[in-house]
């Protein structure tokens, strides 16, 4: 009898305990930009992507939710598939390829001309007064020229959780790459869009 009861109670406990379901999380990107051949102008430079770099609280594997003017959150069940920085490095350069179709974007150095872009991203979370926050700054060397840009968006988020964020978050990031080209097509005297 004892046991019975206790096997009654090990099963009552171990329904009752359910595990939260972790789910990850990618930055979409356009799938239309992998299958497309960039041929590059040979007037222009390469744009070398350096580095894309984030700071400590969006480094872990948690996406981020801001619930007061001081307080953020970090979730524990919905994750980022991959590192942020790696993810922001890869969007940005897809996006930027897209943006910039004579150019050449690489995340990688190509030869021995080639522009180098840095970009320290500040924000990128979620809100609570429903904005999706993406800020911070680029900085663009090109001939010896040192161009730096602030970039600070607040995106009313159209639906609720974490896909929704996850999306508009990255229109956000997509809107900081259409910046960083016109910027760069300006300053390289390229032409503009």
């Amino acid at each position: 009898m004892r046991k019975s009861l206790f096997a009654a109670a090990v099963l009552l406990m171990v329904g009752c305990s359910s595990t939260p379901t972790t789910t990850y999380y990618q930055l979409p990107t356009d799938s239309t930009v992998s299958a497309v051949t960039t041929t590059a102008d040979s007037t222009q430079p390469a744009i070398w992507v350096e580095q894309v770099s984030v700071p400590d609280y969006l480094v872990g594997n948690g996406l981020v939710y801001q619930t007061s003017e001081v307080k953020y959150v970090i979730a524990t069940s919905n994750l980022w598939g991959s590192p942020l920085d790696q993810q922001l490095k890869q969007t940005l350069v897809s996006n930027l390829s897209r943006a910039m179709p004579g150019r050449l974007v690489s995340a990688t150095p190509l030869g021995d001309t080639h522009d180098t872009l840095d970009v320290s991203v500040s924000g990128f979370h979620g809100r609570y007064d429903g904005r999706v926050i993406v800020s911070g700054a680029w900085v663009l060397q090109h001939q010896g020229q040192i161009t730096r840009r602030e970039f600070n968006l607040a995106l009313p988020q159209q639906q609720d959780g974490y896909d929704a964020l996850v999306k508009t978050l990255a229109q956000g990031w997509q809107q900081v790459a259409q910046q960083i080209a016109q910027n760069s097509q300006a300053s390289s005297g390229g032409l503009t869009r």
